[in-house]
């Protein structure tokens, strides 16, 4: 039987309701002994490289503490720095939990196209289509790959200040009305992704955290990541810190499918393990997070695809930086439409960047050359310097390949 359509926003309701510079690092499965040197010869040199990146990084930006995961040649790596919790001088281990920002839209965009794999909805398929309330609306008309790929016309990056209810964000959407024709300018939004996850959510009949952990989470093996974090996890909990003072991100509309998740350095790492095409046993999402890597628009200089962005590598550095500018994110920017949609490439450098008011994170992995990387930090750090330390990090193993 068929449930009844939710009231608008209402599952969001129900899942929004000094000693720090010591440094450790590690590896992903132990200390490295005379047997796992053996095994791989390059652990200290890729040990060493993220140390001679990451220590001074932290010094510049004043980061209290980090994990940065490397994936390459099939070999994965955590190395950990500094203190999760500066007031208690804790440092950050392999349990530590960061916020990752926006980086947490790559899972709503996994979860929508595991939808559209399970048959539950099609990433052409109007708003309309699931929130009937906005029928002849423009935001009812906005197709659900416009909403992932900050393509609907001209949706803003944060809800207003006076939009807190249900009820306001539901008369806010049905005023909205598009700055430019959808689908010809790009305008990063976490509207717009929120909305996306809250359609998925509608489609597939259920609570939009529920349905992540049940159909991304468990099967990708990640135990230690969540929207929620449970009062088991809360002493593995980082805390940020902006201006020196600890903060934590505040529960919100739209807060879990654009900018909610908090996992570990080593759970975010099988997450870019199953995007190299590492095996994932459930077929529908394998398909799904082979799909999220489609491009759907040329915004120089990189695809845009559903969530993810790319670049043809080898990338410079330059087309990074201007790539995740804040130009790119705060302002509109006229785009291109692939039709039909580029289909994944194995030749390209993806990446996604995230922050919260006190965590910083950053996501990046080629497949073609099976590497991938991820900075996880307890300041919402220069996006520029996340981006110079991992293009650093990934093009000197490449280059440095036998």
């Amino acid at each position: 039987m068929t449930k009844p359509h939710l009231t608008l926003f209402a599952s969001l309701v129900a899942t929004a309701a000094i000693g720090w510079m010591a440094f450790s690092a590690r590896s992903f499965a132990a200390e490295p002994d005379d047997a796992t040197t053996r095994t791989n010869p390059r652990q200290e040199e890729i040990r060493s490289l993220v140390d001679k990146t990451i220590r001074p990084l932290m010094a510049r930006q004043d980061i209290p503490g980090m994990a940065v995961g490397i994936l390459f040649d099939g070999h994965t790596y955590v190395f950990d720095y500094g203190v999760a919790d500066k007031a208690a001088n804790k440092p950050v281990t392999a349990d530590t939990l960061f916020e990752i920002g926006s980086v947490s839209k790559t899972f709503t965009a996994t979860l929508a196209a595991y939808a559209q794999a399970d048959g539950a909805l099609s990433l052409t398929d109007k708003a309309s289509r699931f929130a009937p309330e906005f029928a002849g609306t423009p935001f009812g008309d906005v197709k659900l790959v416009n909403l992932g790929t900050h393509t609907s016309g001209g949706m803003p990056l944060q809800l207003p200040d006076n939009v807190r209810t249900t009820d306001q964000i539901a008369d806010y959407l049905k005023a909205w009305k598009p700055a430019k024709p959808t689908g010809t300018v790009r305008t990063y939004s976490n509207v717009s992704i929120g909305a996306l996850g809250w359609l998925t959510a509608r489609a597939m009949q259920g609570d939009f955290a529920t349905l992540m952990a049940e159909h991304v989470f468990k099967p990708l093996d990640l135990r230690h990541t969540f929207i929620r974090v449970p009062e088991s996890e809360q002493a593995n909990y980082a805390w940020g810190y902006k201006d020196g003072k600890p903060v934590r991100v505040t529960p919100a509309l739209l807060e879990p499918e654009a900018y909610g998740v908090k996992t570990t350095a080593a759970d975010l790492l099988r997450f870019v393990n199953a995007n190299l095409g590492q095996p994932v046993p459930d077929r529908k999402l394998r398909h799904a997070i082979y799909a999220t890597r489609t491009g759907y628009y040329f915004d120089a200089p990189m695809t845009q695809d559903l969530v993810w962005e790319q670049y043809p590598y080898p990338v410079t550095l330059d087309a990074l930086l201007e790539g995740n500018s804040s130009h790119m994110a705060l302002n509109p920017t006229p785009v291109r439409e692939l039709s039909p949609p580029m289909a994944p490439t194995p030749v390209a450098w993806v990446n996604k960047t995230g922050s919260t008011n006190g965590f910083g994170a950053y996501v990046a992995f080629v497949p073609s050359k099976q590497m991938g990387i991820v900075l996880l930090a307890n300041r919402n750090y220069a996006m520029d310097e996340r981006i110079r330390a991992a293009h650093l990090i990934l093009t000197t193993l490449d280059g440095a390949r036998p």
